[in-house]
């Protein structure tokens, strides 16, 4: 008896657990489907107006969510002076890029319309012409780091557009169909893009190998990271970048941010070759390395911090 009554259970377990795996399919299918059909829509809208409309709800609507309690501590954290009405506005500012990056994404392939013959004139503003020019025609690779600022998907737009062979490292959503769909509107303006994972750094490899420009994001925290300090509290840096010029020491490193004008223009900025620390071998000190990367990010934050993503956790 007692052995009927434990496999009528342990039955009754797998139909549970078979039914919720169901129910997470149709949630999921269900998700991805509304997704998409967002994403077509959107693309039928006017960039201009997506952006302003998707930032105005962020504005007004973000603050009260929860992950917002995240952005307040970090922003109060990082800059202790500034008042309550100030971290607001600030963090108000954060949520209106967010929503404006989101209304952007469906037109990522069609936002540039830089201008060669009168720089500055249209919807992205690129200083660093010559600079991009002489990466294209210089023959090596390149390792190019940016950050969460503005609309961080721009920097390997600016890189296409420029005509440089590049791949771009990026975190492919968690559903197939969304990740399939995103990946469709961005090849369609970027260059090669590489899923992030545990095969990653051999293709990350390859692409310097051929001699092509590698681009990435690395101002997120990283469990196995390095120490660094960030707005002079310490937190984990993402080390790819760094081991990468520790393994191709050959290969410039430079950092590429964006930064949101007003009027739906953009401002693109390259830097010249950062000269990495080295260790007493010579090599690239890893830790050095991403702590200049990181002092240089938060440069770029202090000067814009309203264009930043303050609502994830960077210090734990």
């Amino acid at each position: 008896m007692r052995y009927h009554v434990l496999r009528a259970k342990l039955l009754l377990a797998r139909a549970r657990h078979t039914l919720a795996l169901a129910g997470l399919k149709v949630v999921d299918a269900l998700f991805a489907a509304i997704t998409l059909g967002a994403l077509k829509l959107a693309r039928r809208a006017d960039p201009d107006r997506m952006s302003d409309v998707m930032g105005g709800v962020a504005r007004r609507f973000g603050p009260i969510l929860p992950v917002s309690r995240t952005g307040r501590a970090n922003l109060r954290a990082a800059f202790p002076s500034k008042s309550a009405a100030e971290i607001e506005e600030l963090l108000a500012g954060c949520w209106e890029n967010l929503g404006r990056v989101a209304g952007e994404f469906p037109h990522i392939d069609r936002l540039w319309d830089f201008s060669r013959e009168q720089p500055g004139t249209g919807r992205i503003e690129t200083p660093s012409v010559a600079l991009y020019d002489r990466l294209r025609d210089d023959g090596k690779p390149a390792l190019v780091f940016a950050a969460h600022l503005a609309n961080w998907e721009l920097p390997a737009v600016a890189a296409a557009a420029h005509g440089l062979k590049a791949a771009v490292l990026y975190r492919a959503p968690n559903n197939l169909k969304i990740a399939d769909a995103i990946e469709q509107v961005r090849e369609n303006a970027m260059g090669t893009l590489i899923a992030s994972g545990p095969d990653a750094v051999l293709t990350m490899a390859g692409v310097l190998e051929r001699g092509e420009h590698l681009g990435m994001l690395v101002d997120q925290r990283f469990g196995r990271g390095v120490p660094v300090t960030f707005f002079g509290r310490r937190c984990m840096a993402n080390p790819t970048i760094a081991r990468l010029a520790r393994l191709y020491p050959d290969v410039p490193v430079h950092g590429v941010r964006v930064i949101r004008l007003p009027n739906h223009r953009f401002r693109v900025e390259l830097t010249e070759q950062l000269d990495l620390p080295r260790a007493k071998d010579g090599s690239i000190d890893i830790q050095a390395s991403m702590q200049m990367i990181t002092s240089i990010i938060e440069d770029w934050v202090r000067e814009y911090p309203e264009q930043w993503l303050w609502l994830h956790r960077r210090w734990r």
